[in-house]
């Protein structure tokens, strides 16, 4: 049977079921192949040599990537007419998820299989795939992306590089110096926008080796210091006309369409990242003692154990939920159709919302983690002699690469309310619907035969409060909504932590027939952790937007309506949390 094909955003308006949804229960044996030989790298072959790559000896960088060549782990999105094996968006995702554990590594090879290659495998022309395609996929060369610029970073498209055809029409003449280019040290092959004429925001394809083009020094960073970071400073550099990538002009749809799947595989890397800092601090908390017993054996630290956990398991259905939903748009695209790639990524595009709540949802579930896992290993925590400090100096950065958090929360509501004004999404219509039934609250007892029925009940509900919100939003400011900050994050965090319950719920309810006792216990558990926080983070962002919007008699309705839209009954949340604690620190690892 053809999977359910659902648009970007559809989510908020219509009930998904669990065979609806993809899990990481669901990896076929060549997926989990891919993720255990991709595992087994990092352990055998870069961990051992965690300390040269931290002081920067970037041979190591560069002969790693050549190794990542040899195993196939370049190739993985690469069309398989150059070298690639094609293969889909969920083992991308699981090789970006095991590659986080290489800490500063995963950054060279990450920015290399993303923004680095894919400019040219989407855009690219037969023969600029043919002269650099193949060295890429096998390490021979690395890949950067210069987008970013000292006066421009959110910015983007209000870059100052430029770009002037030269009088005999051979070359582009490029000048302008672009900031924190990652790999910017050693790449070959570097992706880079300017505007030609001051004018047309455009693309190229530029060589290290080009006249012109020097790097600037190494940055001093708080974190991921084993990566390289750097300027790349353009000196009437000399451009072949035919390495003008895609479009004059286009360039914009090269960025924003690149930097679509680069947020979702953050979603994953940073999910990856998450899983391997509470397993670290499981072990701590049984070895350390005070009072004379471990540590583990306190609430305080079990509590925290399980919030992480259920953290994670949200963290991974998301990722892979979204992987699920873009792999099967992509599969209804024929390969012989004219244009492939056109038709690719608009069906990657159409997911923009959701991978724009995977950057975000995950890489501040990291940030909690880390907090949390340096907590637990208290002062030792605080000292490079443990991985907790660099745990958490290495996660600040995926708050702000890839669009600042505060940038994809805006795109979040922005994009839905353009899509509704197309009459792409129903959105008025349902929004409606969730206003009458505000006025007339409903007395619908649950189905307790139905799996998680609190938790659904309770997801109809925030969906209904987002709308309502979101309608008294665009009734108040009309398109000037748009510069309402204030308002579209607060919708952001309703429209991310829906997203987030729902796939933990569909996640859990798929996966339960097919668990032990035990297991069922701790998936329940933290179904129910987790669905408490998050509705607490929907009930204090509704609060707000209701105040931001609406005053009078309005407000007290709209107040009233977000009390009774974010009620959740967590009956049994202290033994769940003791349950999946007690789960984790058995384990010593992520528990699922």
């Amino acid at each position: 049977m053809a999977a359910r094909l659902f648009k970007g955003s559809e989510y908020l308006i219509t009930e998904v079921g669990k065979d609806d949804i993809f899990t990481p229960e669901d990896f076929t044996d060549e997926q989990k192949q891919i993720g255990e030989t991709t595992e087994q790298f990092v352990i055998n072959e870069v961990l051992p040599r965690r300390d040269e790559i931290e002081h920067q000896d970037f041979t190591i960088n560069v002969a790693l990537m050549k190794r990542c060549g040899e195993l196939g782990l370049l190739m993985i999105d690469a069309p398989e007419a150059y070298g690639g094996l094609d293969l889909d968006k969920v083992t991308s995702m699981l090789a970006a998820e095991k590659i986080s554990q290489a800490g500063s590594f995963s950054v060279t090879y990450t920015a290399h299989t993303g923004i680095g290659t894919l400019p040219l495998v989407y855009y690219g022309t037969d023969a600029q795939k043919e002269k650099y395609l193949g060295k890429l996929v096998s390490g021979e060369w690395v890949a950067a992306y210069c987008l970013t610029e000292p006066g421009s970073g959110s910015d983007a498209l209000g870059a100052a590089a430029t770009a002037t055809l030269s009088p005999d029409g051979t070359h582009y003449i490029l000048n302008g110096t672009k900031q924190f280019i990652t790999n910017g040290g050693f790449a070959d092959l570097y992706t880079i926008f300017a505007k030609i004429d001051k004018q047309q925001f455009t693309a190229f394809l530029v060589e290290r080796t080009t006249e012109g083009l020097s790097i600037g020094a190494e940055e001093k960073k708080m974190g991921v210091k084993g990566s390289s970071t750097t300027q790349v400073i353009l000196e009437d550099a000399k451009v072949p006309v035919e390495n003008l990538l895609g479009e004059i002009g286009k360039g914009h749809k090269i960025a924003f369409n690149v930097l679509n799947i680069g947020r979702f595989k953050l979603g994953a890397a940073t999910t990856g990242a998450s899983k391997q800092a509470i397993a670290e601090a499981l072990r701590y908390a049984k070895e350390r003692k005070a009072f004379g017993v471990p540590i583990a054996t306190f609430g305080a630290i079990g509590e925290k154990f399980a919030d992480m956990a259920a953290e994670i398991f949200a963290s991974e259905a998301v990722v892979y939920r979204l992987a699920g939903m873009i792999d099967d748009r992509l599969a209804t695209i024929p390969k012989e159709t004219p244009d492939y790639y056109d038709a690719y990524l608009q069906g990657i595009e159409e997911y923009s919302i959701e991978c724009a709540i995977a950057k975000v949802f995950c890489s501040e579930v990291l940030a909690h983690v880390v907090d949390e896992v340096l907590q637990v290993f208290g002062g030792y925590g605080f000292t490079q002699e443990y991985p907790a400090e660099g745990f958490y100096r290495d996660e600040r950065i995926n708050r702000i690469w890839e669009g600042t958090n505060e940038i994809n929360r805006l795109l979040i509501p922005g994009t839905i309310l353009r899509r509704a004004m197309k009459g792409e999404i129903p959105l008025q219509k349902e929004a409606m619907k969730a206003f009458e039934s505000l006025m007339s609250p409903d007395f619908v007892e649950l189905d307790e035969t139905v799996p998680f029925a609190a938790e659904k009940a309770l997801l109809a509900n925030l969906k209904k409060a987002f709308l309502v919100l979101a309608g008294s939003g665009v009734q108040k400011f009309m398109d000037k909504i748009k510069d309402e900050q204030e308002v579209l994050l607060a919708a952001a965090d309703i429209a991310i932590n829906i997203f987030a319950i729902e796939s933990a719920v569909l996640r859990a309810e798929k996966i339960m027939p097919r668990l032990s006792e035990a297991r069922r216990a701790a998936v329940s558990a933290a179904v129910k952790v987790f669905t408490f926080s998050a509705t607490e983070t929907v009930g204090t962002a509704a609060r707000k937007a209701a105040y931001y919007v609406e005053e009078g008699d309005t407000l007290t309705m709209l107040l009233a309506g977000v009390r009774r839209f974010t009620k959740y009954d967590a009956t049994g949340l202290l033994p769940a949390k003791r349950c999946l604690a007690a789960a984790c620190l058995d384990a010593e690892r992520y528990l699922f």
